[in-house]
C-alpha cells in the first residue's frame, strides 16, 4: 500500500462520510435529544458499522450482497422501514419538561440508531466494493486490508463526532432545544422522505 493509494482511499471515504443523508439526520437528531454525549455515541456506533461493512466487503461477502437482488432489496427495505419508524416517532414528539429524568434507554437508542442507519443501508456495500475493487488485488496483504477498513471506520467516526461536537456547542444547543419539538418533526419529515425514496428505488430496481 503506497501513500498515494492510501490518500486516495482517505479522500473518497471522507467525501462519502460528508455527503448528506439519513446518517447525518440521525446523528443530529441524537445530539439534539441527548446532547453531546448521545450525539457522539451515535457517531461512534455509526463508525463501527461502517468499519464492519468495510471488512465484509473486503472479505468478499459484500460482492454477494451487491449481486443478490433479493438480499440487497431486503436490506434496503429493512433500512427504509427503520428510517420510517424513526421518522414517525419524531413527528409524534411532544414538548419535554427539562426537570424530567432522561430515558434510561436513551444511550442505548443513540448507539442503536447510529449503528443501524449505516448497517441497514446496502448502498454502503456497493460504495466499498466500488472503492476497494480499485485498490485491492491478490497481492494485498491482510494487514493492508485491515488498514483500509480501519481508515474507513475512523474517517466516518471522526466526521460525525465533529458534527455532534459542533452542534452540541452551548450557543447552538440552547437555541436548538428551545425549538426541539419543531426540529425533531423536521427531522422526521426528512427521514420519512428518505425512507420513501429508498422504497421507491427498491421497487423500481
Amino acid at each position: 500500500m503506497t501513500l498515494t493509494i492510501w490518500l486516495t482511499v482517505v479522500s473518497i471515504c471522507l467525501l462519502g462520510a460528508m455527503s448528506p443523508g439519513p446518517s447525518l439526520a440521525v446523528v443530529l437528531q441524537q445530539t439534539l435529544r441527548g446532547g453531546r454525549a448521545h450525539g457522539m455515541l451515535a457517531a461512534v456506533a455509526h463508525g463501527l458499522a461502517i468499519g464492519l461493512y468495510a471488512m465484509i466487503c473486503i472479505s468478499g461477502i459484500g460482492v454477494m450482497i451487491a449481486n443478490s437482488p433479493l438480499l440487497f432489496n431486503g436490506l434496503q427495505w429493512a433500512g427504509a422501514g427503520y428510517l420510517l419508524w424513526i421518522g414517525i416517532k419524531s413527528l409524534r414528539s411532544k414538548p419535554r419538561i427539562e426537570s424530567a429524568p432522561r430515558d434510561s434507554l436513551s444511550s442505548h437508542s443513540a448507539a442503536r440508531d447510529g449503528f443501524l442507519v449505516a448497517f441497514l443501508n446496502p448502498k454502503v456495500a456497493v460504495f466499498f466494493i466500488a472503492l476497494f475493487s480499485q485498490v485491492i488485488g491478490i497481492e494485498t496483504t491482510l494487514l493492508e486490508k485491515l488498514a483500509y477498513a480501519a481508515t474507513a471506520l475512523f474517517i466516518d467516526m471522526a466526521w460525525y463526532i465533529i458534527v455532534a461536537w459542533s452542534f452540541s456547542n452551548p450557543r447552538w444547543l440552547g437555541y436548538l432545544k428551545q425549538n426541539v419539538v419543531w426540529l425533531e418533526r423536521a427531522f422526521g419529515v426528512v427521514l420519512i422522505a428518505l425512507a420513501i425514496r429508498l422504497l421507491v428505488a427498491g421497487f423500481v430496481s
